[in-house]
């Protein structure tokens, strides 16, 4: 991570390290800076054959690990022993109530979340940024203070999903006072909390497992950007604010949301009926031709697939099959149907591999979730990733300044 002096590095008491020049720094340049290190960290690696957390790999945490216990490694840094685990739940149950002006300012928002002019992650953005005003931490950057703020974040993001699902709903505020039912877990609370109603065990451990999925990605966009942030020696929440914004976009969280409008558009095109015959490989040939960007699917880094999508695609495609009170419409086994179908035709023309947004989108919607609220899940999930990353800058701390490649005209006289 390059920083913007010697002096200034040495200020901080580490030691700088060795400066490369302009030249030789263009000669590395990469667009999007794929393919460049931009820092260290121990909280996440990413390999093609696999994603740990902090050691641990993904397929043995979304088998083995509830998401507090995930959250627990990512933010305290090691696996909890069942004291530690019962601590840290008891901590986040107290903590997931609102400030009052917090949730009177979602109830303000009704109108502009009805008419389209605001979107739910916007809300959930300057929701953060209340709750910053709000914690007698916040303008506390030490690693004590940095994690009771993680803890308050993880514990009340859910509990504003809830409280704007309910404001879009037209529905009384749930869990108001307790932020949610004390008696259910993170995944199952977030669930009551949009709806009100207690979600079966299976509901609940889905969302878990993709809380889990989603917990943390190494140097991702808004991960860097809350890097970036906490760089300055800014605060958790702008650096959380930070990230929610970068999360927003269509190629980054947003692509979950648009996987599932994708595939309801699809279906809307070529009805049920069409499933399984060449009317989608029409639909999709037409998307190629037109050279439309197909959401949900490829990733930066994993080249032969994400190792998390068929983890989740397993599970939703579980539920769609064996659950026959789903609510996600049209016989919810035929969302996974149509959606291997599109697998299959843009690996066979294209080699591309869908990641975990794509089974996201139909397992989400399956289980009756607004389409709206997919990303601000994503958040529920990320914000512990975002918060070990925010205290590991915190903790070795060089402001991230990369140098750019000018295009401009040449020098010239005014």
């Amino acid at each position: 991570m390059s920083g913007s002096s010697t002096a200034a590095a040495s200020s901080s008491g580490f030691a700088p390290t060795a400066a490369i020049s302009k030249e030789q720094a263009e000669a590395i340049y990469s667009r999007g800076l794929e393919g460049i290190i931009a820092g260290e960290t121990a909280v996440c690696s990413i390999e093609q054959g696999g994603l740990w957390y902090r050691g641990y790999e993904i397929h043995d945490l979304a088998n083995s690990a509830t998401f507090e216990e995930v959250a627990f490694l990512l933010l305290e840094g090691h696996k909890p022993s069942a004291a530690e685990l019962a601590r840290f739940k008891s901590e986040i149950v107290a903590e997931r109530p609102l400030h009052p002006s917090v949730t009177a300012f979602i109830e303000s928002v009704g109108g502009f979340l009805a008419s389209g002019r605001a979107v739910p992650m916007d809300v959930l953005r300057t929701a953060i940024s209340m709750l910053g005003h709000t914690d007698p931490d916040a303008q506390d950057n030490s690693a004590q203070a940095n994690l009771r703020k993680s803890k308050r974040l993880l514990a009340k993001i859910p509990t504003v999903i809830g409280h704007m699902q309910n404001v879009i709903d037209g529905r009384a505020i749930i869990g108001r006072e307790h932020g949610g039912d004390k008696s259910l877990g993170h995944a199952a609370n977030l669930l009551y909390l949009m709806t009100g109603r207690q979600p079966s065990a299976e509901y609940a451990r889905v969302v878990d497992v993709s809380l889990i999925l989603y917990a943390e990605h190494d140097f991702n966009a808004s991960t860097f950007t809350s890097r970036v942030i906490a760089g300055t020696l800014s605060d958790l929440h702008g650096a959380v604010a930070g990230g929610i914004a970068a999360l927003k976009g269509p190629l980054h969280g947003g692509a979950n949301e648009m996987a599932m409008e994708m595939l309801k558009e699809i279906m809307r095109d070529v009805g049920e009926k069409g499933i399984g015959t060449p009317a989608v490989e029409q639909w999709m040939h037409k998307a190629f031709e037109t050279k439309r960007k197909l959401m949900g699917f490829g990733h930066r880094v994993y080249k032969n697939g994400d190792h998390r999508a068929p983890i989740l695609h397993a599970l939703g495609r579980t539920i769609a099959a064996t659950d026959t009170q789903n609510p996600g419409g049209h016989h919810a086994l035929r969302w996974f149907e149509l959606g291997e179908q599109v697998q299959k035709i843009m690996l066979d023309r294209k080699n591309i591999h869908p990641n975990v947004d794509f089974p996201c989108g139909m397992t989400y919607f399956t289980m009756g979730i607004p389409v709206p609220q997919y990303t601000p899940i994503f958040v529920a999930s990320r914000i512990t990733g975002w918060a070990a990353h925010v205290m590991e800058q915190h903790a070795n701390n060089r402001i991230i300044r990369p140098l750019s490649r000018y295009t401009g005209e040449p020098p010239r006289k005014w």
